[in-house]
């Protein structure tokens, strides 16, 4: 068998019970796993367009827009259209999307320690592989067009 079915398997197997994990944090707040991905990238920086939190977490605009303007119904984020280009909407934490913040983290928090017991370089170096790759992938995605 060749490494691509088996790497692939790994890294949709993982990555699904990694996010079923803290799924099971997240529901504490109720938020969805995505939800909790774009405020993550906002409480990184908040006030960025759509089209640049999609690019931050590969997502289309056609996935991105409902999650944002559910997120929008919960009081976590305000959208508004630039006033120099209606197609463009910023997007900008409101104060309680900037406090559940501190209330993500928490229950995450838990999880954190658990991977820091894991032997704290491997962790690291996993990432940073998997940086790498997701950097590889997209080159080769972009090769393909």
């Amino acid at each position: 068998m060749s490494s691509i079915p088996i790497l692939s398997f790994s890294l949709y197997s993982s990555s699904r019970l990694l996010i079923q994990l803290i799924q099971s944090k997240l529901n504490a707040i109720e938020l969805t796993y995505p939800q909790y991905l774009v405020l993550a990238t906002l409480w990184e920086q908040d006030g960025l367009k759509v089209n640049e939190i999609g690019k931050r977490l590969y997502l289309d605009s056609g996935t991105l827009t409902p999650l944002l303007k559910k997120l929008e119904r919960m009081n976590y984020v305000r959208r508004s259209r630039s006033e120099i280009d209606e197609r463009t909407v910023n997007i900008e934490l409101t104060y309680p999307g900037k406090s559940l913040q501190s209330k993500a983290q928490k229950l995450l928090g838990e999880l954190e320690e658990t991977f820091e017991e894991m032997s704290s370089s491997s962790v690291n170096d996993l990432n940073n592989s998997l940086e790498g790759l997701l950097v590889d992938i997209e080159s080769l995605k972009q090769a393909s067009k």
